[in-house]
């Protein structure tokens, strides 16, 4: 027999040794040889071993179901049982039934069936356990129409996935599963294949991902080939591409990161690419954005221009619970307009810079600091490359305040307060800031009052006061806004004041108060005015050095109301009007301190003039003439009693005809001429269910003019005239409603509020339309309405908002007898579908006979993504402004925008 090669003893196929008759011949001799010998066993003498048997007690348990049972007295099997694999018990339960298989080692659970263990959750139409490889299974099942229903859901802390497949072992965490679906922020994913590694990764093929509110029928997503998942933190994709409404696109990415935690993350933002026909071609908000903690941010934004101009932003938020929140922006502009060395070239520097910050009330009770900064260059918002702010452009100032204030909690109370505050013209150019104001006061001191009796009479309300006020002030303009020629024309003073009064009542009905001031002012520079021949001119020569001067004056008043009713009839609608009257005459007194007036040469000829050193000073000067002024004041306030429209109320309804109506007047008594002054009347009232405001006033002279238009110390009526002269009148009204309060919803007098533009020193409603910052277009132009699903027609239930605002003014001081100011102003925004919303915003000049400022507005919700359109078609200021982008932060750089800015600025 020849010997057989190894690959002849091994199969190809599975690699199972053949047998073959060699190994049967050597086998046969050995066990022939075996068979034969005989084998013998060691026999051991036997040893009697006694064990004593311990005696142990008989016990029988009863247990619940009547039912005996013997304890075993054994002991306990002192073998170690296997450890689990599992460090938590294994909960489950299902609807229709739970089956186990002891052989395959598997319960099943089918029909609404849940599992439980440690921090996950799974829930699935059937689920198999497998006990023995401490794996679990999860699919859905079919309803009696063989559509699949109750799909899988995976829970893991936060994180939730929803596939219509899942494999998860218990012991390794990892799980295959089949098109996984999951939220992650903003970001909604589903998978073709996902492997779970543990519970912070994923991998996934064939991943979409997408804003979408409908993973599977999304308006757009991006297919990723491979993608690796880390929940709450990141995801990292291979070859992306973009598909919009299931169409690919040729926009794609070779790889892309999306940072996914809750918190904020640092990145870049994408700069805007455009053109413009002033600066050329741009790159328009691109920079960085710093998540430097919980509490605060930062981003840097620039935009450069092929013409040479650029800008830079700075945008922080910080806010603290409990504490306090604001932010703070800080814009510059570098602005060239033409060409160097040709005509119409020119360069302009813009910057503005705008801080809030607001306290906490609980958190600081006794004290409070807070800003509200919006300062910068005059013609920021009408020249800036990046704010088309009309509102603010029509409003024309700018202001700020910084203030601090502190109460100490003593007796007597003790307040103080220190403000910084600016005022600014953005059409002039000037400005007025304080830099600080201080003011302190000490609450009312009763020195002839018990503290816890009652002040009743003249003597026991006889009470002081200490109040205190400190300014330094500068007048200045935007040019030198800043530089050391501001602070050498600073004025500054601080002025005590210590009132002293009282009020009592005298025949029951009429209140009397007195009061007395005394006043001291100090300043801290004076001026001294002489004739100086060489240029013939009178010059204020400045006297630095402490100076002061104190006044005091008298002041008191009586006043009573005055109730009436006329009574209509009980089965009338209105039943009843009534009257309240509130007279008032008053008189203060102020005398003559010539003595703080000098006299200086007004010209060449020795003619004498008298002048104050103090009248420049920021409180003024003292009066160089007696003051007795007597004045005269009624109010009035009507209301009706009218019938409820529910018959089940028995009380009628109050409603107010008229809030106020007016009317003041005063006698100099020491003026040699002219002693009344002018009748001021005014009123107002609220109509239509308070949906209506009405304001309006006039002022009526009782004296003459003559025929320069002077006013003459002759009495219109002894002139040939009326009793009065009317000089001036004026009319607004503002109407506010919407389609809310046709529905029943009373509460449909919200406007929208443009936050934005209030806060640049625009209008807080939209009657000169809504503002366009280019570097934040996230929010709408719209305000976000929650407003009813519209399941049937939508346009049974057509939401609209309407605001009107009319002003009336009336001139005729030297008989012009004209009306100088008509205009009726209006906005509205309709939504025309569930998608499409529109508003306007326009009015009329009825003495220009013209269209004022108008804007149309129009946005489109597009599900995932969002389109504007803005539209100023007429005047200096006409602009167009077109954006489409995704609506959802985390994608906000996927956008494209248009705009025709305004070629004429003011």
């Amino acid at each position: 027999m020849s010997l057989q090669k190894l690959s002849h003893i091994f199969t190809k196929i599975v690699f199972i040794a053949l047998r073959t008759n060699l190994f049967h011949i050597v086998l046969l001799p050995f066990f022939l040889t075996l068979s034969s010998l005989k084998t013998f066993s060691q026999e051991l003498p036997k040893k009697n071993i006694s064990i004593s048997a311990d005696k142990q007690e008989d016990r029988i348990l009863i247990s619940k179901n009547n039912t005996t049972k013997t304890q075993d007295s054994t002991k306990t099997d002192t073998v170690k049982k296997k450890k689990s694999l599992l460090d938590g018990k294994i909960h489950y339960k299902s609807k229709e039934y739970a089956k186990i298989n002891q052989k395959k080692k598997q319960i099943t659970l089918h029909d609404e069936a849940e599992v439980y263990y440690k921090d996950i959750e799974l829930k699935s139409g059937v689920i198999v356990i497998d006990y023995e490889k401490d794996e679990v299974y999860a699919g859905r099942i079919k309803d009696t129409s063989g559509a699949y229903t109750q799909y899988p859901v995976f829970k893991q802390g936060a994180n939730v996935v929803e596939p219509d497949s899942i494999r998860f072992n218990f012991k390794t965490k990892k799980a295959l599963i089949w098109n996984s679906r999951t939220d992650q922020g903003e970001f909604k994913v589903k998978g073709e294949i996902t492997k779970r590694e543990n519970d912070s990764v994923y991998f996934i093929k064939n991943a979409r991902f997408t804003t979408s509110k409908n993973i599977e029928k999304p308006e757009y997503y991006f297919i990723a080939r491979k993608i690796k998942l880390v929940p709450q933190k990141k995801v990292v994709t291979g070859l992306t591409n973009m598909v919009i409404a299931d169409v690919p696109t040729p926009i794609g990415v070779p790889f892309a990161f999306f940072p996914m935690t809750e918190e904020s993350t640092s990145g870049i933002i994408l700069p805007t690419f455009g053109q413009t026909n002033a600066q050329g071609y741009f790159l328009q908000n691109g920079g960085y954005y710093f998540a430097l903690s919980k509490n605060y941010d930062l981003a840097l934004l620039g935009d450069y221009y092929t013409n040479g101009s650029y800008a830079f932003r700075a945008e922080t938020s910080y806010a603290k619970i409990y504490k306090f929140r604001g932010n703070f922006n800080f814009r510059y502009e570098n602005q060239i307009t033409g060409e160097r060395g040709l005509p119409g070239y020119g360069k302009t520097n813009l910057y503005n810079i705008q801080w809030t910050h607001s306290p906490d009330a609980k958190a600081t009770p006794n004290s409070r600091f807070s800003a509200s900064v919006n300062l910068g260059s005059s013609k920021y918002y009408q020249s800036s490359f990046n704010q088309l702010n009309t509102a603010n452009f029509l409003n024309n100032t700018l202001s700020s305040s910084i203030s601090y204030s502190k109460t100490f909690n003593s007796i007597p109370q003790v307040n103080m307060s220190l403000t910084a505050s600016h005022s600014q013209n953005t059409n002039t150019g000037a400005i007025n800031m304080t830099l600080p104001t201080l003011q302190a006061s000490v609450d009312r001191v009763f020195p002839f009052a018990s503290k816890n009796g009652t002040k009743k009479g003249f003597i026991k309300n006889i009470n002081f006061q200490y109040n205190l006020r400190g300014e330094n002030r500068f007048t200045t303009n935007d040019s030198i806004f800043f530089k050391s020629e501001m602070f050498k024309q600073a004025q500054n003073g601080l002025q005590h004041t210590i009132p002293l009064s009282t009020n009592f009542k005298i025949f029951k009905h009429f209140s009397v108060s007195a009061a007395t001031n005394y006043i001291e002012t100090w300043y801290l520079k004076t001026i001294e005015k002489k004739y100086n021949s060489l240029i013939n001119k009178v010059e204020d020569i400045e006297k630095p050095g402490f100076d002061a001067f104190r006044t005091y004056n008298f002041s008191s008043g009586i006043g009573t109301t005055i109730y009436g009713t006329f009574n209509i009839s009980k089965d009338k609608k209105i039943q009843a009007i009534r009257h309240v009257i509130r007279p008032n005459v008053s008189y203060s007194y102020t005398p003559s301190f010539e003595k703080y007036y000098d006299t200086y040469a007004a010209d060449g000829s020795g003619r004498m003039e008298t002048y104050s050193r103090f009248e420049k000073g920021i409180f003024g000067s003292p009066s160089r003439q007696n003051s007795n002024i007597l004045s005269f004041n009624i109010n009035n306030t009507f209301e009706a009693k009218v019938r409820d429209k529910d018959s089940t109320k028995v009380e009628p309804k109050k409603i107010i005809l008229l809030n106020n109506f007016n009317f003041s007047t005063s006698y100099n008594i020491s003026s040699d001429s002219l002693r009344w002054a002018p009748l001021r009347v005014s009123g107002g009232t609220n109509l239509l269910k308070d949906k209506m405001n009405v304001n309006f006033g006039m002022t009526l002279n009782p004296y003459a003019i003559n025929n320069k238009g002077q006013m003459v110390d002759v009495f219109n009526i002894n002139n040939g005239g009326s009793l009065f002269r009317m000089t001036s009148a004026n009319m607004t009204i503002n109407y506010s409603f919407s389609s809310k309060e046709f529905n029943g919803n009373q509460n449909g007098n919200e406007n929208s509020l443009n936050n934005k533009g209030l806060r640049n020193g625009g209008r807080a409603d939209d009657l000169f339309g809504t503002s366009t910052d280019f570097s934040d277009r996230q929010k709408s132009q719209f305000e976000d309405k929650d407003d009813t699903k519209f399941d049937k027609f939508f346009n049974t239930k057509l939401p609209w908002d309407l605001n009107l605002a009319y002003s009336l003014t009336y001139t005729n001081n030297n008989r012009e007898n004209k009306i100088s100011q008509s205009s009726l102003m209006f906005s509205g925004n309709v939504d025309i579908s569930p998608m499409w919303k529109a508003g306007i915003s326009s009015g009329y000049d009825f003495v220009q006979n013209g269209v004022t400022y108008t804007q149309l507005r129009f946005s489109r919700d597009l599900l995932s993504w969002r389109m504007d359109f803005n539209w100023n078609p007429i005047g200096d200021r006409a602009s167009w402004y077109f954006f489409i982008g995704i609506s959802s932060s985390v994608l906000s750089d996927i956008k494209w925008d248009k705009r025709s800015l305004p070629d004429r600025r003011l």
